[in-house]
């Protein structure tokens, strides 16, 4: 009967937030957390997620901070809880205050907050992605350039040249960076295009 803990923040910026749960759930008592920097807008690519729902045995318990952090789509939510209800494992929530036991009948006002928190966190996704969209639309029609800076054609071909030369001029790659201006990642896909 081991209470295992499940953390996950949406981008790499937010370990403030992964630490925060990461505390929540061992004070909770969580002896085994699994974690990751994923959007939870599905599960497809939620392999700690997987790695926690395996690992989970009848008479377990999963502890997650926040209904948003188990997942941000309603249906979602509802497969997994009662993919974990039906294995035998208990589910709770440490902030909503709500546990789903397996094998237990959910009351109907469990059932109620369960399904508002849910769409609720669904709604605010669905919010974010939204007013994503409108920011994009309103700087493409000022004329305003999406995404990274395309990167000066000139100063990419002196990398090249530096890159190809550096054994005789003795420079690594760092070094080759901080002269252009290229990131290294720009570099690399280049040398792959030759």
């Amino acid at each position: 009967m081991a209470l295992v803990g499940y953390a996950r923040t949406s981008t790499v910026g937010q370990e403030n937030g992964l630490e925060t749960q990461k505390y929540l759930l061992e004070e909770a008592g969580c002896k085994r957390i699994f974690f990751e920097k994923v959007t939870g807008t599905s599960t497809i690519k939620r392999n700690e997620l997987k790695e926690a729902i395996q690992f989970l045995d009848k008479g377990d318990t999963l502890i997650v901070t926040k209904i948003d952090r188990l997942a941000r789509s309603i249906i979602d939510l509802h497969n997994i809880v009662k993919e974990l209800n039906v294995k035998g494992v208990h589910v709770r929530f440490l902030k909503e205050n709500i546990e789903f036991q397996a094998g237990e009948n959910i009351n109907s006002l469990q059932t109620l907050l369960f399904n508002i928190l849910g769409s609720f966190a669904q709604f605010e996704r669905d919010l974010i992605i939204e007013r994503t969209g409108e920011g994009r639309e309103r700087a493409k029609k000022q004329g305003k350039h999406m995404g990274r800076p395309a990167q000066d054609k000139k100063a990419i071909e002196k990398a090249l040249k530096l890159y190809f030369e550096r054994d005789v001029n003795g420079l690594s790659v760092n070094d080759i960076v901080k002269m252009t201006s290229v990131p290294r990642s720009t570099i690399y896909a280049e040398l792959k295009k030759i």
